[in-house]
């Protein structure tokens, strides 16, 4: 499907990308990609200088991590679709039209899927299970699956820009896309995109210290996408606390030992447990209440088409 260049944007983050920055950017603008913006996390090296001299437009971010970069780059872009890309060389440039074909038809975000066709050591093997344990949690969580939802390219609509609420300042950022897509409704597209092994430039991603604060933040954000999965697990962890602490209980008082105190904490736990429980599924009913308004509205607002 051809479509006009010249209304996309190329957002491409950067820390530190000396060495790729400046074929990434050439390889976009070989394909006639003219409107390239690189948003700048203060990089040390020659990573500006390098991308001015292929032909982008540099900005350097004003705080700290890969979200608040492209959180400021999209106040900033005034184009109508923004292909969102890393600098380092991973992602491929030839996958551009096949990113950014399904909005041109009413496609509101599009997910690049890394996972499906990884070259060879492109993953540690730690990584390729994170990322697939990552999923999963989400899909549980936000009851989507999105297939890989730690990527890096991403197609946008500026719209769908416009009704996300994106706070996240670091590597998080993807996820909370992923969940704002879907808490908003919107049509996403999952397409399969080659993905390389990063060429020399070490990875800024903690598998450990980055992958707990994704999952924290998984489960956070289900407070208001899946709140009967965010009260649910917080109200049977709680009761299952209860319960153990009452098979002690029990067990200590067949041998004629009372723990009065223990006794009192084992009874709240499992109330208030079953109480966080409860307060899920309400909120979850007001919840699924509240989207139905939403869709009465926007249906109302839709033009009426002349008999």
């Amino acid at each position: 499907m051809k479509f006009n260049k010249d209304e996309v944007c190329i957002l491409i983050p950067t820390l530190n990308e000396s060495l790729t920055i400046g074929p990434v950017i050439k390889d976009f603008k070989s394909l006639g990609f003219n409107r390239i913006l690189v948003i700048d996390g203060k990089s040390t090296d020659n990573t500006v200088k390098n991308a001015r001299e292929a032909g982008a437009v540099v900005r350097t971010q004003s705080g700290k991590g890969k979200g608040n970069a492209i959180i400021e780059a999209f106040e900033i872009i005034e184009e109508p679709y923004i292909l969102m890309v890393d600098g380092d060389g991973t992602y491929s440039a030839k996958d551009a039209e096949k990113m950014l074909t399904p909005l041109f038809l009413g496609f509101d975000q599009v997910i690049g899927d890394r996972l499906i066709n990884a070259e060879e050591g492109s993953f540690s093997h730690l990584n390729l299970f994170g990322n697939h344990m990552l999923n999963l949690f989400f899909k549980l969580a936000h009851s989507r699956d999105l297939h890989d939802i730690l990527s890096g390219y991403r197609a946008f609509t500026k719209l769908s820009i416009q009704q996300m609420n994106l706070k996240e300042t670091g590597f998080e950022i993807e996820t909370e896309m992923s969940v704002e897509a879907v808490r908003n409704g919107q049509r996403i597209m999952v397409v399969p995109i080659r993905y390389s092994r990063r060429p020399g430039t070490p990875t800024k991603l903690s598998p450990f210290h980055d992958g707990i604060r994704i999952v924290t933040t998984i489960y956070r954000l289900a407070r208001v996408n899946n709140p009967m999965f965010y009260f649910g697990i917080m109200g049977l962890s709680i009761s299952v606390l209860g319960l153990l602490t009452g098979v002690y209980v029990l067990l200590e008082w067949f041998r004629n030992i009372q723990h009065i105190p223990l006794t009192i904490l084992t009874v709240l736990l499992i109330v208030v447990g079953i109480e966080i429980f409860m307060f899920g599924m309400i909120s979850d009913m007001l919840l699924v209440f509240h989207r139905e308004i939403i869709r009465e509205i926007q249906l109302n607002q839709q033009p009426r088409q002349p008999k």
